[in-house]
């Protein structure tokens, strides 16, 4: 089966249709995502805007991550939930769009840039995390982060704009 074909299918579904012709459940469901997102992008702001040494300067970057870190992750789980649901919604049309293929390359890339940054950096935040100067590698992950999450926006907020009718 294809990718296409599945997308059919998921489109042609008693989820997919019941998602689609509510007057109430994709709208609830859409914007489900954008608090998901608002949780997880927005507070995520915060912690790359710290990591670049241009927020919140005098405080730890520990005390600033391991609160929001719930936040974040609740963020991101509702998120994806949403995603999946409004996908599943118009599965059919939006996997032939190019610019859905970017969304999902660029979420792909900033979960890598996470679990790279989390990996190298996360076990020793409590060393690296009081210095005045942050290292190379922590400020190059809260770059990545800015500019792959910003473009995830991005190519999501365009997907309705070039959606085939």
């Amino acid at each position: 089966m294809s990718v296409i074909e599945l997308a059919q299918q998921l489109y042609d579904s008693q989820l997919g249709t019941a998602l689609r012709e509510s007057v109430y459940a994709f709208p609830i469901v859409e914007g489900l995502h954008l608090i998901g997102l608002a949780f997880s992008v927005g507070l995520l702001l915060f912690v790359d805007l710290r990591l670049l040494g241009l927020f919140l300067r005098h405080i730890p970057v520990a005390n600033i991550m391991n609160p929001l870190r719930p936040w974040l992750l609740g963020g991101f789980v509702l998120t994806l939930v949403t995603g999946i649901l409004l996908f599943i919604a118009a599965a059919s049309k939006i996997i032939l769009l190019p610019v859905f293929l970017f969304k999902l390359g660029f979420i792909a890339l900033a979960g890598i840039n996470a679990l790279w940054f989390e990996h190298k950096w996360g076990k020793t935040i409590l060393t690296w995390g009081l210095q005045d100067v942050l290292p190379t590698g922590v400020k190059f992950a809260g770059i990545a982060s800015l500019l792959l999450w910003s473009l995830v926006v991005i190519t999501g907020r365009l997907i309705p704009y070039l959606s085939i009718e």
